[in-house]
């Protein structure tokens, strides 16, 4: 079993993302994908992890919107067709 350790990732104001300030995020990962992370020292282990947490926040986020608005438009089709809604409209006036 691997034990874990702690990696404190911090999110900064960027040019993508709007935010009054910064946080610290703190997330538990095996210690041998630790070191294998320490080894590759060109990589900027913070600023990948941050635009992945972004990229998958702002996918989720998309999904959210897009099942609202399916929700809202089923919720339209069950008063009928377009043409039947704008022939009621009028009528009522």
């Amino acid at each position: 079993m691997f034990t874990n350790t702690k990696i404190i990732i911090s999110s900064i104001n960027n040019r993508n993302i709007m935010s009054t300030g910064s946080v610290v995020f703190s997330v538990r990962i095996p210690q041998d994908l630790r070191r294998m992370m320490e080894e590759m020292k060109e990589v900027n282990w913070q600023e990948e992890i941050r635009m992945k947490i972004e990229e998958l926040v702002r996918e989720k986020n998309r999904e959210r919107i897009l099942a609202e608005a399916r929700s809202v438009r089923a919720e339209m089709k069950g008063g009928g067709r377009a043409s039947e809604l704008i022939r009621a409209d009028r009528d009522e006036r």
